[in-house]
């Protein structure tokens, strides 16, 4: 190779001071020559800048922001059996080679902290799973990104646990993880993997380990204070203390109150 065919567009002072650290995912914020705020992630071989906004290399696919908008567009204006709304393996694949662009993006966003971007891309890569399962023309094609669905939709919840954790909505965090456990559960119930439903992936640990940690910090109801005090009598054997507290969770649970019969508080 001549060194008149070399270009000069050596990266070296881009990733100066810029270590790739394998053990963690690295990226970071910067301003385009745009004047647009773009994120690039930081690789073995060098990097990845993407987009912040719309598809993350930029492009337009058809005139539209993403190749899904693209499709959900001829769904809206296409009879449901039109032949343009059957996706083949061609079709199949462009679509999987955004979603790995709408990956590497929120993978990237993740660790910055953008949480928003992380719920957004994570969802347009569900809608793209969701596009696939209903018009694929293969099942096996339709697979190759299908199988993705609990990590994506892990990530997910995840994400939108984590932000309602930081507004301070508690509730709402547990309500996201809850839910996104349920969608694997049945995801794998409905594709056969007998190994995953008896057991626990992954996706499900992590989304249990952050559900445990969110449901320690919601308000304890007196039910569950005086379960508590149950749960010590009985392993202090101090069984009219616990006929006690049997007593007072009953008259809860049947809509009353802490207050005896005779008048007096409880103890």
């Amino acid at each position: 190779m001549s060194r008149r065919s070399l270009v000069d567009k050596d990266i070296s002072g881009v990733l100066e001071g810029w270590e790739y650290d394998p053990r963690r995912v690295t990226a970071r914020w910067i301003q385009g020559h745009d004047g647009r705020p773009k994120v690039q992630l930081r690789l073995d071989l060098g990097l990845f800048q993407m987009a912040a906004e719309g598809r993350p290399d930029g492009t337009t696919p058809h005139g539209f922001d993403s190749l899904l908008e693209f499709y959900r567009d001829l769904e809206e204006s296409l009879p449901g059996s039109h032949p343009a709304l059957t996706l083949n393996d061609e079709a199949c694949n462009d679509l999987q080679q955004e979603a790995v662009q709408y990956y590497c993006r929120y993978i990237a966003f993740y660790a910055v902290g953008y949480l928003d971007g992380v719920i957004r891309d994570t969802q347009h890569n569900l809608d793209i799973m969701s596009l696939i399962e209903r018009r694929a023309a293969d099942a096996e094609t339709a697979w190759q990104i299908l199988q993705f669905y609990p990590s994506v939709r892990m990530m997910n919840a995840r994400a939108a646990a984590e932000k309602a954790e930081a507004d301070g909505d508690i509730r709402r965090g547990v309500s996201h993880l809850e839910e996104a456990v349920r969608d694997i559960q049945q995801f794998w119930a409905t594709y056969g993997d007998e190994d995953a439903v008896e057991s626990e992936p992954d996706e499900i640990v992590i989304l249990g380990e952050l559900l445990e940690r969110l449901r320690g910090k919601l308000p304890v109801s007196p039910i569950q204070m005086l379960q508590s005090s149950l749960d010590r009598a009985l392993r202090e054997e101090d069984y009219e203390q616990a006929a006690v507290i049997r007593d007072r969770i009953r008259r809860l649970q049947e809509g009353g109150s802490l207050v005896d019969e005779g008048g007096e508080g409880s103890r």
